[in-house]
């Protein structure tokens, strides 16, 4: 493992400002435009975007083939404009979600117990946790001034949710290798703690964090535990199903109340489809929004959207059912073996190291010795040859989520990484900014 740098510590950069806006203000054409002008356009328009598909991209998007595309735009297509909000409406939707649910919870070890939603992504299963920690806590411990319990290298949308929620977060350093601090999370729980977390694997470094340590500690305060496998839900059981290592994480943990996981990330589907599972429909029920005292009727939600875009509920269902387990198995053994071929390139070149050792297929590598090189410069030098690779810091870090997309360039992504590290030499960039955002 690389040396962990004291920048960690550091103060971190103010974020890259917004670009300027355009003061012209762009006005709804008074007559329709032509079709083949508007898709010509459009294709002018992504010409700057990052080119997913050709296997140079180890963020956002993550391409499981050109097959499963077709079948997930098919199915999208199908369901274009079909509204999820009320499955009385569209019983088919409904049918699909309790489907996807239903095979994401006994990926998840859940067993019939188990109950969940599908969501918009990420974010929103996490939002979901809190809120479902949150209600009860003050349901079932009279907790009106809720905490929480989390590493600092949780996902940011827990800080998100805490902002929109009210619950009070308590931040705690992560150890040397990067994981969660077992004890430091331990002293920091009170009587007001509703939700303890951990990470499976967490973003920045790709380490799963001691989760049946973490759970324990939430159990014996009586609260939520979840675990945040939305990079790793439909990695780490594909891995263990063929023989890989995995540290505990699901619900075979005592004491893990939920889990959310990303099918948009290397489940292949496409983008606005996550889930959350509860380990219980009671558990579940803390989730849920009703309200019945208004005039147009009873109106519940599981999520933060009330419209619920049925293109995404239906292309996950049609992608899970495409693949199936040995689908998944083989496009996760490509994904694992094309992570570790790149981590060994990284270990190879004495100017970078790792940070930390990952457990899958998240990592991120730094400078060995800062002050020699500019891993940020060695971004650039990689963006100029066609690489996307995101920034991240404390430290300064190159962050890559690899899947199987990212197998048959492997090999010349080493050799550019190679030349670019040798490019850079000594040379430092004044922009030291990372963005993981959406700004305007």
């Amino acid at each position: 493992m690389g040396a962990r740098q004291p920048s960690h510590r550091a103060v971190r950069p103010a974020p890259r400002p917004p670009p300027s806006r355009n003061l012209t203000l762009v006005q709804l054409p008074k007559a329709g435009r032509p079709r083949d002008e508007i898709l010509a356009d459009l294709a002018q328009l992504r010409e700057g975007d990052v080119d997913w598909r050709s296997g140079r991209t180890f963020s956002y998007v993550f391409s499981g083939g050109e097959d499963v595309h077709d079948i997930a735009r098919e199915a999208a297509s199908m369901y274009l404009s079909e509204n999820a909000l009320n499955p009385m409406a569209f019983p088919s939707l409904g049918q699909m979600q309790a489907d996807v649910v239903d095979m994401m919870s006994d990926l998840l070890n859940g067993g019939a117990e188990a109950a969940g939603f599908m969501t918009s992504g990420g974010t929103e299963s996490i939002l979901c946790a809190v809120k479902a920690a949150r209600e009860r806590g003050r349901e079932e411990r009279g907790i009106d001034r809720p905490q929480m319990v989390l590493a600092d290298s949780a996902h940011a949308a827990f800080h998100k949710a805490a902002h929109y929620f009210g619950v009070e977060v308590a931040k705690i350093p992560v150890r040397d290798d990067w994981r969660a601090d077992v004890d430091a999370m331990a002293a920091a729980v009170t009587d007001r703690t509703v939700l303890v977390v951990g990470s499976a694997p967490q973003y920045p470094q790709g380490v799963v964090d001691p989760i049946p340590e973490l759970a324990a500690i939430a159990a014996d305060a009586g609260a939520n535990f979840h675990t945040d496998a939305c990079m790793g839900g439909l990695v780490l059981p594909f891995m263990e199903a063929v023989g890989h290592e995995v540290p505990p994480w699901d619900f075979r943990v005592p004491g893990v109340t939920s889990i959310s996981a990303d099918l948009h990330k290397l489940g292949y589907t496409p983008k606005g489809a996550s889930v959350i599972v509860h380990r219980t429909d009671a558990l579940r029920k803390y989730q849920i929004f009703v309200f019945d005292q208004w005039l147009g009727g009873f109106y519940a939600s599981s999520g933060m959207m009330g419209t619920k875009p049925g293109a995404p509920i239906a292309a996950a269902w049609a992608v899970l059912n495409y693949l199936g387990e040995d689908g998944y198995v083989q496009r996760t053994e490509q994904t694992i073996a094309t992570a570790r071929t790149i981590m060994a390139g990284v270990r190879a070149l004495p100017d970078l190291a790792l940070r930390g050792e990952p457990d899958a297929h998240v990592l991120s590598f730094g400078a060995a010795e800062p002050e020699q090189l500019d891993v940020f410069a060695v971004g650039d030098a990689l963006q100029e040859r066609k690489w996307f690779l995101d920034r991240q810091t404390p430290p300064d870090s190159l962050h890559a989520t690899v899947s199987a997309g990212n197998a048959p360039m492997v090999d010349d992504f080493l050799t550019d990484l190679q030349a670019a590290v040798a490019q850079v030499g000594a040379r430092q960039v004044d922009d030291r900014s990372t963005n993981y955002a959406t700004l305007e």
